[in-house]
């Protein structure tokens, strides 16, 4: 066979390999689904790489050295993800090709008694070299499909395809047909056992990320809680003194009245009655909890020149609790009136709330204007808070909370709005009587 068959072989299966290698760390990482501009340009850029390769005569280990960083390139640049998670998962990710891309030309050699087929010049070699190719363009075909990232789903996959490796490279050195040599069976069975010790290193890393959320969540619940019982508190003030002085009240209502005074004693009243309207000024959804939510949030953004939209359509007795309805509405509007207070005084600031109903389904809408776009790390949007904050834990805990009632939660940037849809599936339940 001639070596342009080969080149050319290698160049197109770098393109395939980088396709299917930015999805894959897309569904680890949980980033935004990728482009055709960036799939193009990590395809192309792999392909190119492979060229020059081959045209300068490279081989062994400095292709796979470039192609990792090119992957890692197009990861950052593309999906926004971590640095160092990402050149993790690109140098993993090209070990793993090639140890595939050995085990199945060494199985088809040991299948039809062919050494033939560990030759990359020979037919037989290129069929074994394109099997687990193949395999690539199909699975990056599927991931293409796929609108939301699952890395549980990623990591089980993974983990059953590595173990299936050890178990295939240490068959491989029992077998009689396929002569092997020693050296390069201790090879690829260390490089399985690194391959073990890379995915058992990443649990750990998931576990001590999870347990550090839970624990983020649990501030950030704190804190909620301990506004909204302020603000409670200062409602009830308010109401209280107002009983207290209903004395006074009365006298001074009585004296307007008796003169004549009747638009005074209008407006009297309705400086009395602020502190309640602020409390619960409307009834959106029927759950006092809720309502009085949402009236909050729109007292807190008329108070700071956001405009403020609510088109609510919820349904009635349902088995929605109302903990998990106020951490979903809390959070995203506390996020939608963060980034609308960003926005300068110029310009159009606004947020706004839809709740639908589809059928058994509940939609819940948060739509805000925003100064500075908020963005991603590891598929969890960063805050642009300067203290620190708890943007991302936010959603976070509004993605909890949905995730209950086989939810989801949504975001996107278009048109200087961000937009978080929050889906939930919900059963009737009889009314209490």
């Amino acid at each position: 066979m001639s070596t342009v068959l080969p080149a050319l072989s290698a160049l197109a299966a770098g393109g395939v390999r980088a396709l299917a290698g930015l999805l894959v760390i897309r569904q680890f990482l949980a980033a935004p689904r990728p482009g055709k501009a960036a799939l193009g340009a990590a395809a192309g850029g792999a392909a190119a790489i492979a060229a020059i390769a081959a045209a300068a005569g490279a081989a062994g280990s400095l292709p796979v050295l470039l192609e990792t960083l090119w992957l890692t390139f197009c990861a950052r640049r593309f999906l926004r993800t971590d640095l160092r998670m990402t050149l993790f998962f690109s140098i993993f990710y090209e070990i793993a090709a090639a140890f595939w891309q050995f085990l199945f030309a060494a199985w088809l050699g040991v299948a039809f008694h062919a050494p033939a087929f560990l030759d990359l010049a020979a037919p037989q070699g290129q069929c074994a070299f394109w099997a687990p190719h193949a395999l690539l363009l199909l699975l990056a075909l599927r991931l293409l499909r796929q609108t939301e990232a699952a890395p549980q789903t990623a990591f089980r996959t993974a983990s059953a395809v590595i173990a299936a490796g050890f178990l295939a490279v240490v068959t491989l050195s029992t077998q009689p047909w396929l002569p092997v040599g020693s050296d390069v069976l201790s090879m690829w069975t260390t490089l399985s056992l690194v391959l073990i010790a890379a995915a058992l290193v990443y649990s750990l890393n998931r576990q001590y990320q999870t347990e550090k959320e839970l624990a983020q969540l649990k501030t950030e619940q704190a804190q909620l809680l301990e506004r909204d019982y302020t603000a409670l508190s200062r409602a009830y003030a308010l109401n209280a003194r107002l009983f207290h002085d209903a004395h006074n009240h009365i006298g001074a209502l009585r004296q307007l009245l008796a003169h004549g005074k009747t638009g005074e004693a209008v407006r009297y009243l309705d400086e009395l009655q602020a502190p309640v309207r602020e409390m619960a000024d409307a009834v959106w959804t029927g759950d006092e909890a809720a309502d009085y939510l949402i009236n909050s949030k729109a007292a807190a953004a008329g108070a700071d020149g956001i405009r403020f939209e609510a088109r609510v359509e919820f349904p009635r007795h349902t088995d929605l609790h109302s903990a998990d309805l106020c951490a979903i509405l809390g959070n995203l509007l506390d996020n939608a009136l963060e980034a609308a207070r960003r926005v300068p005084e110029t310009q159009e600031r606004f947020a706004r709330l839809t709740i639908r109903r589809i059928n058994q389904t509940l939609v819940i809408k948060v739509e805000n204007s925003f100064a500075e776009a908020p963005v991603a790390r590891d598929g969890v949007l960063q805050t642009i808070k300067t203290g620190g904050g708890l943007h991302g834990w936010g959603l976070k805990s509004a993605r909890t909370a949905a995730e209950k009632y086989d939810g989801t939660l949504q975001t996107s940037c278009a048109e200087h709005t961000f937009r978080a849809v929050a889906t939930l599936s919900f059963q009737g339940v009889p009314p209490l009587t």
